[in-house]
């Protein structure tokens, strides 16, 4: 059992008043909020579906998924039905609030921060982006590409904000009206809209559905839980307040020091007033830092303490863990050029390999390894080239987090040229020659076959199926055709594992772009997505958050310190520590208040950024630490930057930082590196379970490597008409029956196929009809016996691991037994006996969820050549699937994903077979 505080006791144990818990970087607030949830369901009456969880991340409603099981069952109570919980992100729940309810949202797909730029930039003139005004004379409307990234800043800000709508211009909201209906039309979400959406249905007590929708959650909602507080804003506080109008009790967690999106919107007054705007607040501190050595605590209470008064809560930080303090660990140190600065930071990371480390109190020591050492940057774009030039000098391994540089890379600069070949840029030659410098291609390779797939995709010609001149399906069959597998790369294990991990995050930006471009004629597409990795995807992916894959590479991580946020490494260093670089300067150019008058926003300086936010990013990113910490200066490429930073001078304030490294004698103590392989987070749908089920290598080449699968042309036709079947399944648990009159509707409503050409969309649109009307004919009679529609469960594969997902229909017949079923819009969906393995871990669920297994399992075929069928669940085949989920589950924390041992039916139908091994050994 863990041994909590005082002050964790006191925030765990406070259940009946609105909580406000103020948690200091490194004092286990995880563990809190799960332990309180777990005593929140030992409380009379209170059930799973009661409580919302938000987190500000999918990754951070992983790990607060797993840890709410373990605490739950620490506590004794009942892991029944915690699938009816929701954690998540704002964005997520507002997402799963809109298709639950409001069928006319179900046909809608997200757009990321990436691919609304795509779409923005792809469609500027109908989302209102050229014809958006300032106020420069210089710059009278946004230009295309240039300025879309603040075009999506405008776009948040109306929407987010507390806007004086008078005081924005008419053209302004002209060009934002054009942008709302241009999503619309193209059934798509934004990320605010999302919340937007979800915000004024449930404000809106006037209208209906509004009020059924809001009666149903917030009959529901006892309990609400908001992680991360202190990067709320506006819009995000809105649904907050609409959540808890029916008295629900709200727990804020949240640390005033690490408000560090303000640029984004968020208030960090919200957390300093949150006990004098709502009624009843306790406020518990946690101030315990169980992560860092006393050095590395203090060193922030010093940072922390910078701020003005009145600017943060009062708090105490004291070190509580298990690291200890030596002189020498913490150093600030000043150096000639920014190539010095590189060189000692490999140097200090060559010194600290192998040194011994102990993750925790009970852990035994192991050496530190590569991915022990992490490289903070303000801007990884504007100052990481020449440490990244140094690491590859030295063949030291190393990641850029998420897809920021991914275009400087070696290999993916030599992937690249193929594009270029395929415009004409460049000759064979060069493509040829940038592969083997980059050292992707093994030895011997017919590069022959290779040129024949480009020379293929060269010729297609305009009026060819959008299908035909897939960029992502190109791809693969280049690697395919050079033979560039993870077992193939040139050098060691540990390098193919790197290289694969970026070709993995190439694939992902092809999704991206082929997402927004699929329909383009062939020349203009290649052409396109050629600028597009030469001029604007570089600046897209520059402050991306996400990262591709779940893969853990043993290699130094270089990542913002917005993207460090919630990690924690063994040595941390924090370079370029330089005046207007960190704390960062304003930047000039066409800027938010050239859009949208400064007057119009409450506190504006928010978007401006102030040196109190840098102040707080600072003490992020010496917190990241836990032991070992390097804060460093070099004079940038101009005057600008020429100055320490005053953070370089505050630092070097605190007793525990030495402004001069001694290095490690020949006498410290060395063990072998070995890399800390951490319990991946990970949430499973049921369908990428499938994939693992399938091929467990194939799963490690889709989730762990990020490759993405070409789309499809009819892609969103198995989707429509799940979804229409879930509205007609929902509409009968209210007593509304629909029948074969309701087809046409139905399918206009929810069929969405955007990658359809015109003739495949209008053979889509028949036999979507044609097979609801089948449905109708055979089961119109059995709709009344309808339990639950769509309905959420979860199966857990141990530490770590969850599978999360929907059920399409759970029914009662008419001999009163209990069905799961599922929808197969095609006979060729899957093979018979993968549909049978799946529906037994929808059983697992189920019995997870209700606490006894459901009595049939049965396939309803669409498709009228398919074949439905009606199965006992059968006892021993539900222990041999929950026994295959377990082990799963102990499979992916151990990295443990093997091939097929020979080619096999599995292969065959494998998007990505070509990544795993020769198409000649079938």
């Amino acid at each position: 059992m863990i041994s909590y505080t005082s002050s964790q006791r006191a925030a765990i144990e406070c259940v009946d008043r609105n909580l406000q818990i103020v948690a200091c970087a490194g004092s286990g607030k995880t563990d809190v909020v799960s332990r309180r949830i777990a005593e929140l369901l030992l409380v009379p009456g209170v059930e799973p579906a009661n409580i919302v969880a938000f987190t500000f991340t999918d990754k951070a409603a992983a790990e607060l998924k797993d840890r709410v099981l373990r605490r739950v069952q620490d506590a004794g109570g009942s892991t029944l039905g915690l699938a009816e919980m929701f954690i998540g992100t704002m964005h997520a729940y507002c997402l799963d609030v809109l298709q639950r309810h409001v069928p006319e949202t179900f046909r809608y797909r997200v757009l990321s921060d990436v691919t609304n730029r795509l779409f923005i930039d792809r469609h500027s003139k109908e989302a209102g982006l050229t014809s958006c005004p300032t106020r420069l004379a210089s710059t009278p409307t946004l230009y295309r590409y240039r300025d879309s990234r603040l075009y999506q800043q405008v776009l948040s800000v109306l929407r987010e904000d507390e806007v004086d709508d008078a005081a924005v211009p008419d053209q302004v909201w002209d060009s934002f009206a054009q942008y709302i209906r241009l999503l619309g039309k193209a059934s798509y979400f934004d990320y605010t809209q999302m919340i937007l959406t979800a915000v004024e249905l449930l404000e809106d007590v006037d209208d209906e559905r509004g009020r059924a929708i809001r009666d149903h959650v917030l009959g529901a909602l006892k309990y609400l839980v908001v992680d991360e507080y202190q990067d709320v804003n506006p819009l995000q506080e809105r649904l907050i307040r609409a959540l808890t109008s029916g008295g629900s009790n709200l727990c804020v967690v949240g640390d005033d020091d690490q408000t560090i999106y303000q640029w984004r919107g968020s208030e960090v007054s919200n957390i300093l007033t949150f006990a004098q705007r709502y009624e009843g607040v306790e406020t518990v501190v946690l101030d315990d830092n169980f992560r860092s050595s006393k050095g590395v605590v203090d060193l922030g209470r010093t940072v922390a303490e910078s701020l003005p008064a009145g600017a943060r809560l009062a708090k105490t930080m004291t070190a509580a863990g298990h690291q200890q303090w030596q002189r020498g660990d913490l150093l600030a140190l000043t150096f000639d050029s920014p190539q010095a600065e590189a060189s000692w930071i490999c140097d200090r990371m060559v010194e600290l390999r192998g040194v011994p480390f102990v993750d925790g109190p009970d852990a035994a020591a192991r050496g530190l390894s590569w991915s022990d050492f992490a490289v903070l940057y303000r801007s990884v774009a504007k100052d990481a080239d020449p440490l990244v030039d140094e690491l590859r000098r030295r063949d030291i391994p190393y990641v850029v987090k998420g897809l920021n540089r991914l275009f400087h890379s070696a290999e993916i600069a030599a992937v690249v040229t193929v594009f270029a070949y395929l415009v004409g840029e460049v000759g064979s030659e060069t493509v040829q020659s940038a592969w083997e410098n980059a050292e992707i291609v093994p030895s011997g390779r017919d590069w022959k076959s290779a040129f024949g797939v480009l020379e293929t995709a060269r010729a297609i010609k305009a009026g060819a199926r959008w299908g035909v001149y897939n960029i992502q399906r190109l791809y693969l069959d280049l690697l395919a055709a050079l033979e560039v597998r993870e077992d193939t790369i040139p050098g060691t294990p540990a390098r193919a594992e790197l290289v694969f991990y970026q070709l993995g995050k190439f694939s992902q930006a092809i999704s991206d772009f082929e997402e927004i471009h699929f329909q383009s004629a062939p020349a203009a597409k290649y052409r396109a997505f050629r600028d597009w990795l030469t001029h604007q995807a570089p600046d897209y992916y520059a402050e991306s958050d996400a990262d591709v894959g779940y893969a853990q590479p043993d290699a130094v991580v270089i990542s913002t310190v917005h993207q460090a946020k919630g990690m924690q490494y063994p040595a941390v260093f924090v370079p370029c520590l330089r005046r207007n670089r960190f704390p960062s300067k304003r930047h000039g150019g066409v800027g938010l208040f050239h859009v949208i008058p400064d007057v119009a926003v409450a506190q504006p300086d928010r978007y401006r950024g102030t040196v109190e936010d840098e102040t707080r990013l600072f003490y992020v990113a010496v917190t990241r630490s836990q032991k070992y910490l390097a804060m460093s200066f070099s004079p940038g490429g101009n005057q600008l930057f020429a100055r320490p930073s005053d953070f370089m001078r505050l630092a070097s304030t605190n007793q525990h930082v030495s402004t001069k490294h001694t290095w490690l004698g020949p006498s410290i103590q060395r063990l072998a590196p070995t890399p800390r392989r951490a319990t991946p987070q990970v949430t499973l749908t049921f369908s990428e379970l499938k994939y693992f089920f399938d091929c467990p290598y194939q799963f490690k080449i889709r989730f762990l490597y990020g490759f993405n699968p070409p789309l499809h042309e009819a892609l969103g036709y198995g989707k429509g008409l799940h979804d229409a079947l879930a509205e007609v399944h929902k509409r009968a648990l209210d007593g509304v029956l629909l029948t074969t009159a309701d087809v046409e509707d139905l399918v206009d409503r929810h069929l969405h196929t955007p990658y359809a050409y015109p003739a495949l969309r209008e053979n889509l649109v028949q036999s979507a009809r044609a097979a609801l009307e089948r449905y109708f004919d055979a089961h119109g009679r059995e709709i009344p016996n309808t339990i639950h529609s769509e309905k959420q469960i979860q199966v857990h594969l141990g530490e770590g691991v969850v599978v999360d997902g929907r059920v399409d229909l759970i029914r009662r017949l008419d001999t009163d037994e209990v069905a799961v079923v599922d929808f197969k819009s095609t006979e060729r969906a899957q093979p018979e006996d993968v549909t049978r393995d799946q529906l037994h871990v929808y059983a697992l669920g189920y019995e997870e969820l209700v606490g006894e297994s459901p009595d049939l399992i049965e396939v309803l075929n669409l498709d009228d050549k398919g074949k439905s069928t009606r199965e006992e669940v059968e006892a021993p085949l539900l222990a041999a699937v929950r026994h295959r989920v377990l082990e799963a589950g102990n499979q992916l924390r151990a990295n443990d994903l093997p091939r097929h041992q020979s080619w096999c039916r599995a292969c065959d139908k494998c998007d990505v077979a070509d990544l795993c091994r020769s198409r000649r050994d079938a």
